[in-house]
């Protein structure tokens, strides 16, 4: 005797070897033998097969009108044979009844099941929504395969070019637009950054890098709306005897530190750092304030960059000369012979600006020789510089002894031994690049005098400001490195820990408050305690353990690496195209690090680390060939020409050297491995209303 069972959602036939009261011992036609519980059998015949039997019934079934089943099925709960007898005869053969079950079985939006072999009708208003769902699908599937076909004929629909980047890096699997690229990519055998880059989707390498990174990061675009930045109600009393003056780059607009020398020749100096003041007119919370929560930093790329604040607020605040500028600032007083910090005050005050300093205007003549020595000049001194020249002078001779100081604690010197790289995008005078400009990229050593003055006074205005938050049990936000052993990074926190990488006992960011969301929070936190001492901790805005203080260390730390990041492919970007603009396809470069069959290498004169073939010694000099760049993947890898020299013992890069990752495929959420693009009907119905 043969027997039609369900098994696991399927049905399946066999041959009884033997049953009992509740199950049977069954051999399916592939020798495996099976246990069978009773209530699963459906069916039990002596002829023909199960294979043909099963062959037949679904033939059937597949010729059985649905909507006239539907109408001859009986109200209320039936059985398939049933059925089988209202829609073919009243006493129908074993293959309409196996073609009513399975007919039954494969139509839930006509039919919902009430137990082994039994049905119930589903209501007409259910049936026809099933229907139209159907329908619906099969109209979808069929935009999906006429998209998947002109993509595969390098032709890119409206809407695929529409979700571009949704479809590439956060997409909705179920949507059209992505199940059309994955067909297409299947049917012409091209990764998907291929086909739709070859089908026209891509307008240049350098919008989709852009365009990639505001869908990420600035949704909603990147303007501001109408803000309107409040004034400062204090009455702040003016820095007497103060002639302030900043030192930055002749592109910046967020003028935040200024530096002033009093006492000069007096046998004690006193040194100003001063601080463009937001926090005393914004408060937290407010319109300007959620603005620049929701950035949380400015973004910098060659040529462009988008403020953490709208221009018009950041005029207010800005420490522009001309002008007694809004500052919080930090007194530090030093013995002039042997520049030993005596102590530190903390005003808010009204500060005299009396120039912004522009060092790319400057570097060639504010020398370390120019510094040290009063005898040397030059003609074309500018008459900024000479004005302050006995203030830049101290301030470099301090600099380097705060280096020095700091350089004891960390237990090794700093390494600037790889110069700083500036990019300049001809004629693009701030405006937003399109990728086709011109670009120059030119050096700066690393420790420039100017940057030296810059860095250790704020290094020392970062690291006292979150000394004194700590002392006083306001919480702040903190940047932090337990040490320089291998692995330990430099992470961010709300205690005044130990920054081993720079030498200090704490470091809080509170320098840049225009510029960097942490610096304002900082700020905010000054200001309490400089007016409020030592109950600053209950009038700070922030208190201790604060929930919201932490999810500002999450949202910046997020932020700021995902703006990191993209400055730095940017970088590579432009570097590339200095390559191919310059027609350089050779370049001289060091080893810094092993790879599988390979090494990677950074370049002597460009910032550039990339890949080559075959093992080679760190810290050995190679000429390279240079392969195909792709702009896309930001990519390129070398070919090694020759070696230039036998590297010295121990003449590698030091250990504490962040070590650029290689811009390699980018990594894409298009996965060809996804279900079929064409649900079956069937599932299709699973999923409508029931």
């Amino acid at each position: 005797m043969f027997v039609l069972f369900e098994e696991a959602g399927k049905y399946l036939g066999g041959r009884v070897l033997s049953e009992a009261e509740a199950s049977a011992q069954v051999e399916l036609e592939t020798g495996k033998r099976v246990k069978v519980k009773g209530a699963n059998i459906v069916l039990r015949f002596e002829k023909p097969s199960p294979a043909e039997l099963i062959a037949e019934g679904r033939a059937l079934a597949a010729s059985m009108d649905l909507d006239l089943a539907w109408e001859f099925a009986a109200e209320g709960e039936f059985g398939f044979a049933d059925l089988a007898a209202d829609y073919f005869s009243d006493k129908p053969s074993l293959a309409q009844q196996a073609a009513a079950l399975f007919a039954l079985f494969e139509a839930p939006h006509y039919f919902r099941r009430a137990g082994k072999g039994r049905f119930k009708k589903a209501p007409a208003e259910i049936v026809q929504q099933a229907l139209a769902a159907i329908e619906k699908k099969k109209a979808i599937q069929a935009q999906i395969v006429e998209w998947a076909g002109q993509l595969a004929e390098g032709v890119c629909p409206a809407p695929v070019r529409e979700q571009l980047y949704r479809i590439l890096f956060k997409p909705d699997k179920n949507a059209p637009e992505y199940k059309a690229v994955v067909e297409a990519s299947r049917a012409s055998q091209r990764a998907p950054l291929e086909l739709l880059e070859r089908a026209g989707a891509i307008d240049s390498p350098y919008q989709f890098h852009w365009r990639r990174f505001l869908f990420e990061n600035f949704p909603k675009g990147t303007g501001f709306p109408a803000l309107v930045a409040p004034a400062i109600a204090d009455e702040l009393p003016l820095a007497e005897g103060v002639e302030a003056f900043s030192i930055d780059d002749s592109q910046t607009t967020e003028i935040d530190d200024a530096l002033s020398v009093q006492g000069l020749g007096s046998g004690t100096v006193t040194v100003g750092i001063h601080i463009a003041a937001p926090g005393l007119a914004l408060a937290p919370g407010s319109a300007i304030d959620q603005v620049a929560r929701a950035r949380m930093s400015t973004v910098y790329m060659p040529g462009y960059k988008i403020t953490m604040l709208p221009d018009e607020v950041v005029d207010t605040y800005t420490l522009l000369e001309g002008a007694d500028r809004p500052a919080v600032s930090l007194y530090a007083r030093f013995d002039e012979a042997t520049l030993e910090l005596q102590s530190t005050e903390t005003k808010l005050e009204r500060v005299p600006i009396a120039a912004n300093l522009r060092h790319d205007q400057l570097d060639s003549v504010v020398t370390q020789p120019w510094l040290e020595d009063g005898s040397i000049t030059h003609e074309d001194t500018p008459a900024a510089a000479a004005r302050f020249r006995p203030q830049l002078s101290f301030l470099h001779r301090l600099a380097r002894q705060l280096k020095a100081q700091r350089e004891v604690v960390r237990g090794k010197p700093e390494n600037f031994n790889r110069p700083d790289y500036n990019f300049r995008l001809v004629g693009n005078d701030g405006a937003e690049p399109t990728g086709a400009e011109q670009v120059q990229i030119t050096t700066r050593q690393r420790g420039a005098p100017l940057d030296l003055i810059v860095s250790e006074a704020m290094i020392l205005a970062n690291s006292s400001w979150g000394g004194w938050l700590g002392e006083l049990g306001v919480p702040g936000l903190y940047r932090s490195q337990a040490s320089l052993a291998p692995g330990i990074k430099v992470r961010m926190g709300t205690r005044a820990l130990p920054h081993a990488g720079l030498g200090v006992k704490s470091y809080a960011w509170s320098t840049s408050p225009l510029r960097r969301y942490t610096d304002l929070v900082n700020q905010w936190q000054i200001i309490a305690a400089a007016r409020h001492g030592k109950t600053a901790a209950l009038a700070a805005p922030f208190k201790p353990k604060d929930a919201d203080l932490f999810s500002i260390l999450s949202g910046f730390d997020a932020a700021y690496a995902a703006y990191n990041g993209y400055q730095g492919g940017m970088e590579r970007f432009w570097t590339l195209k200095y390559l191919e603009q310059q027609g350089i396809t050779e370049l001289e470069a060091t080893v810094i690090k092993d790879l599988p069959n390979g090494a990677l290498v950074r370049a002597d004169a460009l910032p550039l680390v990339f890949p080559v073939a075959g093992q080679q010694e760190r810290g050995a000099r190679l000429r390279v060939k240079l392969g195909e760049i792709d702009e896309i993947a930001l990519d390129v890898s070398g070919t090694v020409l020759e070696r230039l020299d036998a590297p010295a013992a121990g003449a590698v890069d030091d250990a504490e050297d962040e070590e650029e990752e290689v811009a390699g495929p980018i990594a894409i959420a298009v996965d060809l491995a996804d279900g079929d693009a064409a649900p079956d009907a069937g599932a299709a119905a699973e999923n409508a209303p029931a």
